[in-house]
């Protein structure tokens, strides 16, 4: 087995994104929508906060803010958002539709996760999360330095 270093991160990047975009293609959601539904499902039904959530897309993703509105308006266009009451367009959820956008979507993407890490030990995995963190950090302090 290679040591971990750039290429084996992004070769199971990649293949990480093909299964994801497999899931995703009977959806109609784009991977920064997915990422969009997936955060604003785990705000729950206080809703999000939308410019919060574009910025954390676009810090997270590493694209532009209009990018990243982009994606939650096309999420909006598509039915999948309502707006909550308490001022125009500030607060955001999932509607009933995206909500089962979001549990379809979930599920199968828990049960092929379960079938590629299922049998790797908790141990393991918990050093690779670990190890992915500080890369991610580091590489983050990096972006920022330019």
């Amino acid at each position: 087995m290679p040591d971990l270093n750039p290429q084996v991160l992004g070769q199971a990047e990649n293949a990480h994104r093909a299964i994801l975009g497999r899931i995703l293609a009977g959806t109609g959601l784009s991977y920064h929508g997915w990422v969009a539904v997936r955060l604003i499902a785990a705000a729950g039904d206080a809703g999000a906060d939308r410019k919060r959530l574009i910025d954390q897309m676009a810090g997270g993703l590493k694209i532009s803010g209009s990018g990243a509105r982009a994606a939650v308006d096309g999420l909006g266009a598509a039915g999948l958002l309502e707006t909550l009451p308490d001022g125009p367009g500030r607060r955001i959820r999932l509607s009933a539709a995206g909500q089962e956008v979001y549990r379809r979507a979930r599920g199968e993407i828990d049960r092929v996760m379960a079938r590629i890490y299922g049998d790797i030990p908790p141990g393991d995995l918990a050093t690779a999360g670990r190890v992915l963190t500080v890369l991610t950090d580091r590489a983050n302090a990096e972006l920022a330095r330019a």
